[in-house]
């Protein structure tokens, strides 16, 4: 029997201002998520929208285990982000909670 586990982000889970604007905002060559989530009017002068609306929207759901490796438990979220102009894209989520530090960081997130 498979049991699935779920938990509840914690309140003081970092997300990198790198992560947000030198990363899924910016263009680029390889896995570019910027077009994608401009669609909802996330941009990289509104980065800080884009934060906020993973805390308020994302991480009050319930997040599920995913793995666990050498670094940490991994979980997920599949949710609805709508964005600053009202259009909601389905998202999934990355999350992990380090062995080493207990400290919960967001990963990235990619269309669900």
């Amino acid at each position: 029997m498979r049991y699935t586990i779920f938990m509840r982000l914690p309140p003081d889970t970092i997300i990198a201002t790198s992560k947000l604007m030198d990363y899924l905002l910016a263009p680029g060559t390889r896995n570019d998520k910027s077009k994608w989530l401009a669609q909802a009017d996330y941009t990289v002068s509104n980065w800080q929208q884009l934060e906020r609306d993973l805390r308020q929207q994302v991480m009050p759901l319930e997040a599920e285990l995913d793995e666990i490796n050498q670094y940490g438990n991994v979980y997920r979220i599949e949710a609805e982000l709508a964005g600053p102009n009202g259009r909601a894209l389905p998202v999934v989520t990355i999350w992990m909670t380090e062995h080493e530090t207990e400290q919960t960081k967001f990963i990235t997130l990619y269309p669900q």
